[in-house]
């Protein structure tokens, strides 16, 4: 009689690869089977982590996604764990192609819409919040207590606020007037008052939103204002008739105290002006999708990620906008974009970010070529170039038509990259100040992320850490490892993307997660 021996499923995930992936953990001794392949382990394998398909002499390249991850820092036998101890990477600056594989949007199948709330200057908010924005640290002790004063029990009386929200943040002082730092914070600042789910700045005229400063500080209300732009038509607010937003100063207000008690009388008479919205019938064209990708494993780029390319793609085929961000995640992945830029100057713009942040980096002493953290080497990505393959395929196949400084405000349709760090928080606080008004959060490891004013859907990458953290995340992209296509979990999410566009809450506002993930891109000196 002869004994059987377990099998263990993987994944090849293109023609060229030498590596496969293990979709779940794996033993030595088990066969792993893939189409035709039957390969015996020669050790343990955790899920999601990569096993050589066939003999890799030192100095070979690791093929994944058929692009180069990384080189053989020793020979390696088929059927043996490859990972970051067998495995190295070179960065290499590539032969850049440039709109050489531009891709037509296809029209959709029918044109689809959400319920949202149209603004009186066009744009399209998914929320209805009133800010509290703070310019200084300062005063971000003041703006958390007043939006703190106005919990769920005083909003009972106004079911079409979502929520009275502070944006506050770590800096506002010690920088160089008008210098980098300083436009980067107001670009932030001056977009979230603008943006369309604050219904009291966009509601313009009604003066519903509050900006609270210390009075001394380097980034004075005065040029912030003035710089963004900041004004309301005039006599249409109870609060003020001057035709500026509301501004109050702790030091000419009268101390804590009193700045306290007078905003909480601003916001007292502005609460029943903003509830006073419905939603309508808004085309999906106007959405705007920040995607970000989190605490990423192994399967990120085998499933969340493609999937979310192809709502991003259904986006754009209905005339919408998708954001990529995540500069330092591009690193390696960058001459996939240039090859599908509209042209040449905006895959260059792509190339001279990365360019910059290889600068930026090193004068620090750092590099971007490995901007992996600790989870994302045990969810079994080995390089920075494996993880940035798998984190563009949010972008889907659609041409990259423009790319965007941190929280400049995006007016292009279609795919677009927007410069930002990796740090999910700071990464999407610059997209929702460019104007996102929905977000997917992509994870492997589970990061449990929320984030107001926008709602955020969580994409799990498989179904263990889903079933272990299902009241935080939205939808299960682990079922393409168990049978279902990209397609249907990309056809899901896109779905999803309208329900909560159209007011469904989303797990992280079911658990009231995202007052404090305001994270503005502090870069440069502190004076």
């Amino acid at each position: 009689m002869t004994e059987s021996v377990a099998t263990t499923a993987t994944i090849q995930l293109h023609d060229d690869d030498n590596v496969i992936v293990a979709i779940r953990e794996s033993e030595a001794g088990q066969l792993a089977t893939n189409r035709e392949m039957r390969l015996e382990l020669i050790e343990h394998v955790p899920q999601g982590h990569k096993i050589a398909s066939r003999e890799i002499c030192e100095g070979d390249p690791i093929v994944k996604y058929g692009q180069p991850i990384g080189i053989a820092k020793s020979a390696i036998q088929a059927g043996q764990w490859v990972h970051t101890h067998n495995v190295e990477w070179q960065s290499e600056q590539g032969d850049y192609q440039f709109a050489t594989e531009v891709p037509t949007v296809k029209p959709p199948a029918s044109e689809r819409s959400f319920l949202g709330y149209r603004r009186s200057n066009g744009s399209a908010g998914t929320r209805n919040y009133i800010a509290i924005i703070s310019n200084v640290n300062c005063s971000a002790s003041v703006s958390k207590t007043v939006a703190r004063h106005f919990d769920r029990e005083r909003l009972k009386a106004y079911p079409n606020i979502d929520g009275v929200v502070a944006f506050t943040h770590h800096s506002g002082c010690a920088m160089q007037f008008a210098g980098q730092q300083h436009q980067i914070l107001n670009r932030v600042m001056g977009g979230i008052a603008r943006h369309p789910n604050i219904g009291g700045c966009l509601l313009i005229g009604l003066g519903c939103y509050l900006l609270i400063g210390l009075g001394c500080e380097k980034v004075t209300l005065d040029y912030l204002v003035s710089d963004q732009n900041l004004v309301q038509i005039k006599g249409q607010s109870p609060s003020t008739t001057t035709g500026a937003p509301i501004t109050m100063t702790i030091q000419k207000s009268g101390g804590t105290e009193a700045t306290i008690a007078e905003a909480i009388a601003r916001v007292d008479e502005l609460l029943p002006l903003v509830n006073d919205v419905q939603r309508e019938k808004i085309p999906a064209s106007e959405l705007i999708l920040a995607t970000q990708c989190g605490g990423s494993d192994g399967s990120s780029g085998i499933t969340a990620n493609p999937a979310v390319g192809v709502a991003s793609d259904l986006i754009v085929a209905q005339g919408g906008t998708t954001i990529l961000a995540e500069t330092t995640e591009i690193v390696g992945a960058e001459h996939l974009l240039t090859r599908r830029s509209v042209s040449e100057a905006v895959g260059q713009k792509l190339l001279e970010k990365i360019d910059w942040w290889r600068w930026y980096a090193g004068i620090f002493g750092e590099t971007v070529d490995d901007n992996r953290s600790a989870g994302n080497a045990a969810g079994g990505l080995t390089t920075i170039a494996e993880k940035s393959l798998g984190a563009v395929a949010k972008a889907g196949n659609s041409a990259l038509v423009n790319v965007y400084e941190y929280a400049d405000q995006i007016t292009a349709k279609g795919l677009v990259v927007m410069d930002s760090p990796g740090f999910d928080p700071c990464s999407i606080t610059g997209m929702v100040a460019s104007g996102a008004n929905m977000v997917v959060f992509t994870t492997g490891r589970g990061s449990c992320y929320g984030c107001k004013p926008v709602p955020s859907l969580k994409i799990a990458t498989n179904s263990p850490m889903y079933r272990r953290l299902e009241s935080d995340m939205d939808i299960n992209a682990g079922q393409i490892l168990d049978g279902h296509t990209v397609a249907e979990v990309g056809e899901e999410i896109f779905e999803a993307i309208l329900a909560v566009a159209s007011g469904r809450l989303t797990k992280s506002e079911q658990l009231g997660v995202g007052d404090e993930e305001f994270v503005p891109w502090l870069i440069g000196p502190v004076l």
